[in-house]
């Protein structure tokens, strides 16, 4: 059996007292004070999370653009915006990877370096996988594609105080920040990569600087080298700790994201068509209900018209079942067993007030309210179930009834624009 690898900050960890555990192939907190308070921080102030398990790959010559467009969902040429515009340098976009079959290899975001330089952020111990599933495709196209796994470091910053906290440390923040509205990236991690947009430290550290998380929540993911990362992070909390700002580990990532109805890739997807679930925007939809280009995976996919279906649901408290292989399933009001559960965590930053969902960073919020939280995550079932049906989960301890939903914790800030989360704007 191979070991956990570690990250750059593994270290760092385990002399904090952090639970630890196996994720994704590497060693990695889970929590380190509290599960909730760590949540509640990147609801009310700022979080960090090391996220080097990480992988990621480049792929850049005259025929990135092509092969992307053959082996990525999302149509690079109509994806940005309301208006679908092309993606353009210093933006990235969501989307996935599939077989054949239409089945999710791995979720990522492709970043637009130049027009013939991408960077693609995929899962941990995905890089292999994704390079050789790209190159496989090459198909003679002038294109090279190069696996950076554990070769640079990465960290999140998360929350309302992030810009604030982020600002103290990097060279010409009114700079950096101006014009970087949601899935914008400014700078890179690697200096001998011509920037028009460079981002620095103050002490002269090159890093990419991303508007983007796996949170729902303002917030940032930053690139930078391996041997920098752990001077970075004791920076951020150094500065931010008046700010609110805790050390997060992976418990707290996966329940804010179930919050935010982001999915985790190979739980709530995987071996199976990417169709029937609440990320339509991972796919080239035209106003005609196909596809705007053709695809690997494609054909299979509008195909499927048996695919189950991936809905998200909401609990009338903070009371949970496992997911997977430990649950028993999803049933009808009539007992009938008709699915899966794939996620089941608990936000425990929102909780009902009046028949709705309210969150502790919701502004208008009800001067007694104390969010208990509610659990909420992710079912697959073999139809479809209309928005404010009940069904129930079950494992081997309890049952519970939940709500289908389309959205889950309100108020959420990720996409707020700068000049709102950020004091110096």
């Amino acid at each position: 059996m191979t070991a956990p690898k570690k990250t750059p900050l593994h270290g760092w960890h385990v002399a904090r007292g952090a639970n630890m555990a196996d994720f994704g192939g590497y060693e990695m907190p889970l929590w380190y004070s509290s599960v909730k308070n760590e949540h509640l921080a990147v609801l009310t102030g700022a979080g960090i999370f090391d996220t080097s398990h990480m992988a990621a790959v480049t792929v850049s010559g005259p025929d990135a653009v092509a092969l992307l467009q053959h082996c990525f969902t999302n149509d690079l040429a109509a994806c940005i915006g309301p208006r679908k515009m092309p993606l353009a340098d210093g933006r990235c976009v969501y989307g996935a990877f599939l077989n054949a079959a239409g089945h999710v290899i791995d979720d990522a975001i492709v970043f637009q370096v130049s027009a013939d330089d991408f960077f693609i952020v995929v899962n941990a111990g995905m890089g292999a996988q994704i390079a050789e599933h790209l190159e496989g495709h090459l198909a003679g196209r002038n294109a090279a594609v190069a696996d950076l796994t554990d070769r640079v470091a990465k960290m999140d910053i998360q929350g309302p105080q992030a810009a604030n906290i982020l600002a103290q440390l990097l060279a010409s923040p009114e700079t950096v920040f101006d014009r970087l509205p949601y899935f914008s990236f400014k700078g890179h991690f690697d200096p001998s990569v011509a920037q028009a947009k460079a981002v620095t430290l103050t002490n002269g550290t090159p890093l990419l600087l991303s508007r983007t998380g796996y949170t729902g929540e303002f917030g940032f993911e930053i690139f930078i080298g391996t041997g920098q990362i752990e001077t970075l992070w004791k920076m951020v909390l150094e500065v931010g700790g008046a700010a609110g700002l805790l050390p997060c580990g992976l418990a707290a990532r996966d329940s804010l994201r179930a919050g935010a109805v982001l999915p985790l890739s190979h739980q709530d997807i995987g071996p199976w068509p990417f169709v029937n679930h609440p990320w339509p925007f991972a796919l080239p939809y035209d106003d005609d209900g196909g596809f705007s280009k053709r695809f690997v995976g494609s054909e299979a996919l509008l195909n499927a018209t048996d695919a189950p279906h991936t809905l998200a649901f909401v609990g009338k408290d903070l009371r949970k079942v496992a997911s997977g292989d430990d649950a028993s399933g999803v049933y009808d009001g009539q007992g009938n067993r008709i699915g899966a559960i794939l996620t089941c965590a608990t936000d425990m930053g929102i909780g009902w007030s009046g028949g709705e969902i309210v969150s502790i960073a919701s502004p208008h919020q009800p001067a007694d309210f104390k969010p208990r939280g509610l659990s909420c995550g992710f079912v697959q079932v073999n139809q479809p179930l209309p928005v404010g049906e009940t069904i129930e989960l079950r494992d081997a301890r309890r049952k519970i009834q939940v709500t289908i939903t389309t959205d889950i914790r309100p108020d959420r800030t990720a996409r707020k624009p700068m000049g709102q989360m950020w004091t110096g704007a």
